[in-house]
């Protein structure tokens, strides 16, 4: 039942990474709250900071396809090396802007743009160098384990960002968050060099149009993504967490509202190992997305801070059940050579949820207000993913596979 760790002790290379990444989402965190509450302050519109996650996701769509042919076709970590330098200029311009005597609202958009479009290379060198640094065995465990890095960065990383604007300013808050990623930086360069498999096609749109051929082909990833994309783009909230909290508490409730949900995932987390032994993947996938829509659409009925902090908790939890399910869908069936293009596809799928989501609720609660855009979207979510239910029974269907001893090396 408990998390299994055995990659940490047994792969050097993925505790180095595992451990950089870690401390990086640490950093990326603080600026993940501290940049909508920038905004927010400088311009009181949750609108405003809804529009933020269309900015950030224009040219994730733009690069994340090529980011994904580009870590199939080129040495993964020393693409990510790259990836981690120019995110840390990001930071670093941030916390630049954060001083001048008026911050720069369209500056801040540019930079988010920026780093959102670097995003789209580094996710999928990342998601793609994993499973080479393991074994095929090893990826339930690790996929818990990458579950566990971000669900601890997420509770901890809000919580310490809210600390930290209110005590030490946004400067100190985003300059954080520029060493942390000279540390992943660091980590990277200390493993080894990871080259393209035998035979990896030359980056073009034909690499690209092969990686989105076999993503039709099937039909349990063809589910992960569009139950996802359904669940985060009607029921996403985090737009209007700092109105949320401007209501119930300020600088100290937005950091409670940001790690709500990351508790849900660690507790879960913390107890994935009856993920092994569940064989509907599936219908795990569309049940634990069902209930993440409910739970958004608790927190619509919330009155008071602990309420919508429980709401968030049973909705983080239910998210990381899919989660775990659908990295582990992605991992066993999908061969090393596709990685990186599968892994953009995957990058535009869970990313493009969340930013939808949140422009949908940034705008509805301008004109309906913050209740009504919470309760809809979570209602809208469950109707949502019921649908898919009848639209992809194969997917309601999908069972973990009978890996041979042959598919079990060509996996990796």
């Amino acid at each position: 039942m408990l998390l299994d760790v055995s990659p940490l002790r047994q792969h050097r290379d993925f505790r180095l990474v595992f451990i950089g990444q870690l401390v990086s989402a640490f950093g990326s965190f603080l600026t993940y709250v501290a940049l909508p509450v920038q905004i927010y302050d400088l311009t009181r519109s949750s609108a405003i900071v809804g529009l933020l996650g269309t900015v950030q996701l224009v040219p994730l769509a733009i690069t994340a396809l090529w980011g994904g042919a580009l870590a199939d076709a080129l040495d993964r970590r020393r693409l990510l090396l790259w990836c981690e330098a120019l995110l840390l200029c990001g930071s670093l311009a941030l916390a630049v802007n954060s001083m001048l005597p008026r911050a720069s609202v369209p500056l801040l958009f540019v930079v988010a743009a920026f780093m959102s479009a670097v995003n789209g290379f580094h996710t999928p060198s990342l998601e793609s160098l994993t499973p080479r640094l393991v074994t095929v065995d090893d990826l339930p465990a690790v996929s818990a384990l990458t579950s566990l890095r971000g669900t601890s960065a997420a509770i901890a990383g809000p919580a310490l960002a809210g600390l930290c604007i209110a005590t030490l300013g946004l400067p100190f808050t985003f300059g954080v968050d520029a060493i942390t990623y000279a540390v992943s930086f660091l980590a990277l360069f200390a493993i080894r060099s990871l080259p393209p498999t035998e035979g990896a096609k030359a980056v073009g749109f034909s690499s690209i149009a092969e990686g989105f051929a076999y993503a039709a082909s099937r039909p349990e990833l063809i589910g992960t993504y569009v139950v996802d994309m359904v669940a985060l783009t009607f029921a996403m909230p985090m737009a209007v967490f700092p109105a949320l909290a401007a209501q119930r508490g300020g600088s100290v409730a937005i950091g409670y509202l940001y790690s709500a949900m990351s508790v849900g995932a660690f507790i879960i987390t913390l107890f994935s190992g009856w993920t092994r032994n569940v064989r509907r993947r599936g219908a795990a996938v569309v049940i634990a997305a069902m209930i993440w829509g409910l739970a958004i659409t608790a927190l619509g009925y919330s009155k008071s801070l602990p309420t919508a902090i429980a709401c968030l908790i049973i909705a983080g939890a239910a998210d990381m059940v899919s989660g775990l399910f659908r990295m582990t869908i992605w991992n066993e069936t999908i061969p090393s050579h596709l990685r990186g293009r599968m892994a953009a596809i995957e990058q535009l799928s869970y990313m493009s949820g969340p930013l939808l989501g949140n422009a949908r609720v940034g705008f509805m609660a301008e004109r309906f207000g913050l209740a009504r855009s919470i309760t809809w979207g979570g209602l809208a979510c469950v109707a949502g993913v019921m649908a898919c239910v009848p639209i992809l029974p194969a997917f309601w269907r999908y069972r973990k596979p009978n890996l041979s001893s042959a598919d079990r090396t060509a996996a990796t």
